[in-house]
């Protein structure tokens, strides 16, 4: 590279994060035995509004406490007498019509925290309280396996603290084209690498991840970073195709943004539909890249807290408590919703203000991976969820 100042490594790896690679010491795919069985986590960041997610229009206090971004009883997607589904949530609902999705209304972390950062602290690391631990429960869920190699594969521009730990993960970060420079510059990478096996054998695995994701999508990765709402779909079926190669993760984590509506949230239409379309399309395209392998899948959508029963003075709501999880996948069992209903009655509320959780997140968690990833319950006891004891697995999820 004559008349040109040589790469140093912190330029090679700000290099590497345009291509939509992400820097991780990471076996490559062809080393990994396939799994069968496959578990999708999608973190809804933002703190998402379950109220509006799965209307409870069978409760007599819910339009009182809503107002004008209450879901109206005739426009929702009604599951039963009780419940519906925001009518952005057309593909979700579709699922559960075939009795492959269902909601967990009334969930929440273990401890009633308001504060996004520390909130999703707690969802990920899956601790019994705050910074109990700095590595994620699935990555630990990785770690308890006998005998197997089940892996995971984290999707988006940084590595989420659920996949952070021992355990070596795969990470795809969906960006632009490769292109004729880039092309040549990833061999000078490539050059400057190869004196450190692990950074040599990190890049070696982004790139190779990278590839795939190109002949996934035709070649046309552009539109993920030009369109990423539009194109969601497509991303997530892109997504699916990793958990679908032979050789490739069982598990695959990615995050949604834009859930936090303090104000003009809006109801059938606005702003927080927008983001609950783009949660459908995220299913959706995982249901349609998976094809045969949905059967074996179950998909997570959970969000670190809910939001105020009563809608605000703007038009939004603030930071609440117990929110909205949705199940979905073709290994899910059928059947209702999961969990109990604490209704929105005054002296029902969570310091007269939230949604009361009736459900500990770390019991699905831990009735997922037990029954449809067959971890051993006391790992999950001892090192996955330390201290959760208190919060018992809840078996009998998935078939």
């Amino acid at each position: 590279m004559t008349n040109q100042t040589p790469f140093s490594r912190r330029a090679a790896l700000k290099f590497g994060a345009s291509l939509g690679v992400t820097f991780l010491a990471s076996p490559t795919f062809a080393a990994l035995p396939q799994g069968k069985r496959k578990l999708v986590v999608i973190i809804c960041r933002g703190a998402m509004d379950g109220l509006s997610v799965s209307p409870p229009v069978g409760d007599p206090n819910y339009a009182a406490l809503r107002r004008q971004i209450a879901i109206p009883a005739e426009a929702a997607l009604k599951l039963d007498g009780d419940f519906a589904l925001h009518p952005k949530l057309a593909a979700i609902y579709a699922l559960t019509q075939a009795g492959q999705a269902r909601i967990a209304p009334a969930v929440a972390i273990p401890e009633r925290i308001r504060s996004h950062f520390e909130a999703q602290d707690l969802l990920e690391s899956g601790g019994d309280r705050l910074y109990a631990t700095t590595t994620g429960w699935l990555n630990r869920a990785l770690a308890a396996q006998s005998g197997r190699a089940i892996t995971a594969i984290a999707v988006g521009t940084q590595e989420p603290l659920i996949l952070r730990g021992s355990v070596e993960i795969q990470s795809w970060s969906p960006g632009g084209k490769m292109t004729q420079d880039m092309t040549r510059i990833s061999g000078v990478l490539q050059d400057l690498y190869a004196p450190d096996p692990m950074l040599s054998r990190a890049f070696a695995s982004g790139m190779q991840t990278e590839n795939m994701a190109e002949g996934f999508s035709g070649g046309d990765m552009a539109k993920y970073a030009a369109q990423p709402q539009k194109a969601v779909h497509d991303y997530t079926s892109t997504t699916a195709k990793f958990l679908t190669q032979d050789g490739g993760p069982s598990i695959a984590v990615l995050s949604l943004d834009g859930y936090d509506t303090h104000a003009n949230q809006g109801g059938v239409n606005g702003q927080l539909a927008n983001h609950l379309k783009v949660l459908d399309d995220a299913v959706d395209g995982l249901h349609d890249g998976l094809g045969q392998s949905w059967s074996d899948t179950v998909v997570i959508a959970v969000t670190e807290f809910g939001r105020t029963a009563r809608i605000n003075g703007t038009g939004g709501t603030d930071h609440g408590t117990a929110s909205t999880m949705i199940l979905a996948g073709g290994a899910l069992r059928p059947g209702g919703i999961v969990g109990d209903w604490p209704t929105l009655a005054d002296g029902k509320l969570f310091e007269n203000r939230d949604l009361a959780p009736t459900l500990d997140v770390r019991q699905v968690f831990k009735g997922v991976l037990s029954d449809h990833l067959g971890l051993d319950r006391r790992a999950l006891e001892a090192t996955v969820f330390p201290g959760s004891a208190g919060a018992p697995a809840l078996t009998g999820l998935t078939a």
